[in-house]
């Protein structure tokens, strides 16, 4: 199904609209849906509704569409990112006819009048499109064989502290079956019951090593957030021998060791628990004894205490004689010493680092993978633009509701 050009002229003309009221009716679509349909509450992440973060992160995602509908191919990065999501979350058609109904009703309310009843209508057919887009990719990314397609349940086969505010956890399946590979980079959803809410909470964490050899447990590395719900019920709750649902990994951020370039630079640079997924890519490179291949590793902690697999990444340096580690510490403890503890001082910042010896810039083939936080994310890729480098070799993930930006 298409918009005809009169339709996609009524959408457009909405923009302003939703600049001014998007997140006022995402926050109210939000607040009735969950309460009226409380299954849902299984699905969303209740801290960012909260924080008002998922509302807002919709609000954008409804200007986007309306302002490229004339031109969607614009937002496939963005559909694509959506639709990893939505399967990791096992999202099924039905579930998006209950959205599109009380987005509209949110709209009405909000907008009452300025809503007419052919702009009701075009926005529903708008809606119901990206719903056929979005549903027809989750279908076949369900349909790959080697993926399971509801909630399957893991024990936790090991739990492992890596920095005081980071632990690792191993997960099995409890069918002892081997576990199908991943891309390094890649995440899964882990779904538990979380007391003071009374109901389940999903999140996505990425997987934090490179895949096994015998496929028998994938491993995820969490902080333990204040005020997070699942972060907590793992660090305090869950023991080896628990329960824990997961889902099949998903994500488009990866590396694929078969398919890239073995003597391509690769600059991995990261903020906080930002480096899980940076890890993964590492150890697969070092697994696949790409040699000849230069990696510069980045990172920025507060300090030592908080800085996970510190100790791993040194080590893989006998594996990996080009391996390169520059760290940043942005809080830096009296005890802690440069040159010795860290590099910098404070937070990262790609004009602080050599152009050639940290980020390889004449090699025209370097590749630079980058995750943390948005402000992060940000300041690097405009970092990185300043200095020449092209869209198409930034590879960024955030953590968290919505995509990285570059804006």
């Amino acid at each position: 199904m298409s918009l005809t050009a009169q339709q996609i002229g009524i959408i457009k003309a909405t923009v302003p609209i939703l600049a001014e009221h998007g997140e006022t009716i995402t926050t109210l679509f939000y607040g009735n849906m969950l309460r009226e349909q409380p299954s849902l509450n299984d699905i969303f992440n209740s801290a960012h509704q909260k924080s008002g973060k998922q509302p807002k992160s919709l609000a954008g995602a409804l200007y986007a569409y309306a302002s490229h509908i004339d031109d969607l191919s614009a937002l496939g990065p963005a559909v694509e990112l959506i639709a990893q999501k939505h399967a990791s979350l096992y999202i099924r058609a039905p579930q998006y006819a209950i959205v599109g109904r009380y987005l509209l009703d949110a709209m009405q309310t909000v907008l009452g009048d300025a809503l007419t009843k052919d702009v009701r209508d075009t926005w529903a057919a708008a809606y119901g499109m990206l719903a056929d887009i979005l549903i027809a990719r989750e279908t076949e990314l369900y349909q790959n064989p080697e993926h399971w397609n509801d909630w399957r349940p893991f024990h936790i086969a090991r739990k492992e502290q890596e920095s005081a505010e980071i632990t690792s956890f191993y997960l099995a399946p409890v069918d002892g079956q081997k576990l199908p590979s991943y891309l390094p980079g890649q995440f899964i959803c882990v779904r538990v019951q979380v007391p003071e809410l009374h109901h389940l909470q999903p999140r996505q964490y990425s997987l934090s090593d490179a895949p096994t050899t015998d496929g028998s447990h994938y491993r995820i590395s969490v902080r333990r957030e204040v005020g997070g719900h699942v972060s907590n019920v793992l660090h305090d709750s869950m023991a080896v021998g628990d329960i824990i649902e997961v889902a099949h990994p998903y994500g488009d951020f990866f590396l694929d060791t078969a398919k890239s370039s073995a003597d391509a630079p690769l600059v991995l640079i990261s903020a906080g628990v930002g480096q899980t997924c940076l890890f993964a890519i590492l150890n697969a490179v070092v697994n696949a004894g790409q040699t000849d291949r230069p990696i510069s590793w980045i990172h920025c902690a507060r300090n030592k205490t908080v800085r996970a697999f510190a100790e791993d990444v040194e080590a893989l340096k006998g594996r990996h004689p080009l391996l390169k580690t520059v760290h940043f510490l942005s809080q830096p403890t009296a005890a802690e010493v440069q040159g010795v503890d860290f590099n910098h001082s404070g937070r990262v910042s790609v004009n602080r680092l050599d152009t050639e010896t940290d980020l390889f810039l004449s090699n025209s083939k370097t590749q630079y993978y980058v995750c943390g936080p948005d402000a992060f994310m940000k300041d690097t890729w405009e970092g990185l633009k300043k200095l020449g480098v092209n869209e198409e070799r930034v590879h960024m993930e955030q953590f968290g509701t919505g995509g990285a930006s570059r804006a």
